[in-house]
């Protein structure tokens, strides 16, 4: 596959760190959100809490773990780190695909789904089985989530297992 130059790696470095830091932000103004948030007292400030928690799901940890798997992908594709080259990479490869499958078909349907709980049960959904549920897997799956990102964060920076001298 043909490669891209200098400034060609510099551009795709600097999309992925963009996206890269999306999502990290995003991730960790969503997860503390949900555990910082105390229940209010009045049903519209919760349903607020809840539409403002999907908000940032949907504007700013979708676009940022999506454009920093394609980023991560073009970056492997156009330039010699490749896939499997260096295992930090295809370790950090695998966790963002993880990380992403789990996004959409666990962590999304959660938080999608509270808003809608909310608007039904006003107050009584903090009472409600399934909304604790969702909020309680929002916490625990946003936590595993934020550690994954921030351990690949850490592997991207500290490139453990690489050959030296390789870039």
């Amino acid at each position: 596959m043909a490669k891209v130059g200098k400034y060609g790696q510099r551009v795709l470095k600097i999309v992925h760190l963009f996206f890269s830091s999306i999502w990290v932000g995003g991730a960790v103004s969503l997860w503390l959100m949900t555990l910082l948030l105390g229940p209010p007292k009045i049903s519209w400030v919760l349903y607020g809490e809840a539409t403002a928690i999907k908000f940032v799901d949907d504007f700013v940890i979708v676009p940022g773990a999506i454009g920093s798997l394609v980023s991560g992908i073009l970056i492997c594709c156009f330039t010699n780190w490749g896939f499997f080259k260096h295992p930090f990479v295809a370790v950090k490869l695998i966790l963002t695909v993880i990380c992403v499958l789990v996004g959409i078909f666990v962590l999304g349907p959660t938080v999608n789904g509270q808003p809608g709980l909310i608007a039904e049960f006003g107050l009584q959904a903090l009472e409600e089985e399934a909304y604790m549920s969702n909020r309680n897997l929002c916490l625990l799956g946003g936590g595993f989530q934020l550690l994954a990102i921030l351990f690949m964060l850490s592997i991207s920076t500290l490139k453990p297992w690489s050959k030296k001298g390789s870039s």
